[in-house]
Parts: structure tokens; sequence; C-alpha cells
């Protein structure tokens, strides 16, 4: 039984890694975002993504299209709201909403919308 542990988390290693791919997963497929004005800056996105590497990979996504929407918008900052995700087939879809604002909005998940589509940017991650 001990022997089993040990080796299970090598050999569970060794199934994740695709042959000749050197232990990396393909880069995820950004498949696009839409767009929708709520009521006042309320806005809400839905993203779509094949091959995320992490759940996180998704709110990023989503997170970097409200960046570029509110510096579209002339706003300099937005907060999460929510966000709902589901997947269906290959592809994992997320419904999120933020509140865009020109100023530093209160809340704990605020995020600094130049600082955060540089980062996108910087990640290979697009945008709006």
């Amino acid at each position: 039984m001990i022997r089993f542990a040990l080796i299970t988390p090598f050999l569970l290693a060794a199934c994740a890694m695709a042959p000749g791919s050197g232990g990396e997963r393909p880069a995820p497929v950004y498949e696009g975002v839409e767009t929708s004005l709520l009521e006042g800056n309320l806005v809400q996105f839905h993203v779509s993504m094949r091959g995320p590497r992490t759940v996180g990979d998704l709110d990023t996504y989503a997170e970097c299209a409200a960046a570029q929407y509110a510096l579209i918008r002339g706003y300099g900052f937005a907060r999460h709201v929510r966000t709902t995700m589901k997947q269906a087939g290959g592809s994992r879809t997320a419904d999120a909403v933020y509140l865009i604002s020109p100023s530093l909005p209160r809340g704990l998940r605020t995020i600094d919308a130049e600082v955060v589509v540089a980062d996108c940017a910087a990640n290979g991650i697009p945008t709006v």
C-alpha cells in the first residue's frame, strides 16, 4: 500500500504529459468576448476559451476584457461584481459583471485598468 502511494504521483505526472511535448500543455485558445451595458456603469462580459490551464485563466480573460472596456469608455478603474462559469463541450465560458468607474471604486476586487491591460498584453491575453 505504501509503495503504491509513493508511485502514484509520479505515474499521474507522466500521464498528464503529452508525448513529445516536454510536459507543457498547449496554449489556451481565446474564443471571444461579448459585452453588454446593463445599467449605468454595470457591464456584462461573456468570455469563452478552450484549454485554460486553471479556472483562474477564465477569470483573468474576463478581467482583461473589463479593463480594456473601461479604458475605451474613458474610465480608469473597474470593480468585479460577480462571475458565473460553465463548461459546454470543450469550451469554458464565463458570464462576468463589472462596474466601471472614473475613480477607484470601493470594494475588494478592484482593478486599475491601465495596469491590467498592460499585464494582459505582456501575457498574451487578448482584450476587447
